[in-house]
């Protein structure tokens, strides 16, 4: 499956590198241009990572996530180009330097599928420090949990299907709503490592 990772910081570029040594391809996109990426994807090799515009980007993808700050994913992308697809919300509302944004009760991906209303968003890959994402997935011990929130059960069982192949646990913790908000800054579940059965104890209280 070919991913695009639209924001290539410290995040995106973590994502793609370990989802390249999981044996994914990906499409990289940033709001500077593709020729910034070429080292990145020099790294990554040219067999499995390319570089693109955001719009070509999506377009090129199976499956697209979002990893740029959010102020930025309104009209970042045509609605068109991500119709029918996977959108992955890995993106995070702050009001300020670590204060959540305040939502007046919508969760920040409930906006993301009000701005992008022909995607399958699932809320996920937002929730986990990037250091901790670029080793956790392959060190020895329990998994560590990553989730997935959404109203497309068929749309969380493929983000599902590669948060497994990176490593991780993957949990449900519902739909985009009530699930998202779980996941997003100010959540219980944000910034939070926890073990598969952690989370899952966690969820089921």
């Amino acid at each position: 499956m070919r991913t695009g990772i639209i924001g290539t910081g410290r995040i995106g570029s973590t994502l793609a590198r370990i989802l390249v040594a999981a044996g994914h391809q990906v499409v990289l996109a940033n709001a500077r241009g593709p020729q910034t990426l070429g080292p990145l994807v020099a790294e990554l090799g040219r067999a499995a990572a390319s570089a693109a515009h955001p719009a070509e980007a999506a377009a090129q993808a199976e499956l697209l996530v979002l990893m740029v700050p959010f102020d930025g994913v309104r009209g970042l992308l045509p609605p068109r180009v991500v119709q029918d697809k996977v959108l992955v919300d890995a993106t995070n509302a702050f009001g300020g330097p670590g204060t959540p944004a305040a939502g007046g009760g919508r969760g920040s991906s409930d906006l993301v599928a009000e701005w992008y209303p022909g995607a399958q968003v699932v809320k996920s890959l937002n929730t986990m420090h990037f250091e901790t994402l670029a080793v956790a997935g392959t060190a020895s011990g329990e998994r560590l949990a990553h989730y997935t929130a959404g109203d497309d059960a068929k749309a969380k069982e493929i983000v599902a299907g590669i948060i497994t192949d990176l490593g991780f646990a993957p949990v449900d913790t519902g739909p985009l709503h009530s699930g998202g908000i779980l996941q997003q800054p100010g959540g219980p579940l944000f910034n939070r490592p926890l073990t598969e059965a952690q989370a899952l104890a966690w969820i089921s209280h």
